[in-house]
């Protein structure tokens, strides 16, 4: 368990975290597709995304990146606890979407820890690496830097 910045700074540029297995389903696709207007055919229409180059249905890339913090709430691997009041997403620094999640398949997440800086003496800020990958395919389906903080 790491509890202080100090200790946690010690983990830079080391993985600190693989998740669970998550299947991607139609049934979460659709629902993507619903909350945000995205009904684009590749993504919820079977029978015609079966005609294209990927086969059938895939995941759109923005769930998978969404699923980054219930990815990480699946992880095994460092435990972080500083005490901290409140935890928050601050932002992205760069996302790359470099191959499908067909639907049926499985993902998982792994975590690098990239840098941690103190922010006023009032946070701790992380950017990790968050890389989802797709079980039994080579390259991953989504690579993003993400930056958090907790706030103390």
């Amino acid at each position: 368990m790491v509890r202080t910045v100090e200790e946690l700074k010690q983990l830079v540029g080391e993985e600190i975290g693989v998740s669970e297995w998550v299947e991607i389903t139609q049934e979460r696709v659709n629902a993507f597709a619903d909350a945000t207007g995205d009904h684009q055919y590749i993504h919820v229409d079977p029978e015609r995304a079966k005609q294209t180059f990927f086969g059938g249905t895939i995941a759109h890339g923005f769930l998978t990146l969404s699923l980054i913090p219930y990815l990480g709430s699946l992880s095994r691997g460092v435990k972080i606890d500083l005490g901290g009041k409140m935890a928050v997403n601050y932002g992205l620094n760069r996302v790359r979407f470099p191959a499908p999640v067909r639907v049926g398949k499985r993902i998982r997440m792994r975590t690098k820890l990239l840098s941690v800086e103190e922010v006023d003496g009032r946070a701790v800020q992380m950017t990790h690496l968050r890389t989802i990958e797709v079980e039994g395919e080579e390259k991953p389906a989504c690579v993003a830097e993400t930056i958090g903080r907790i706030y103390f």
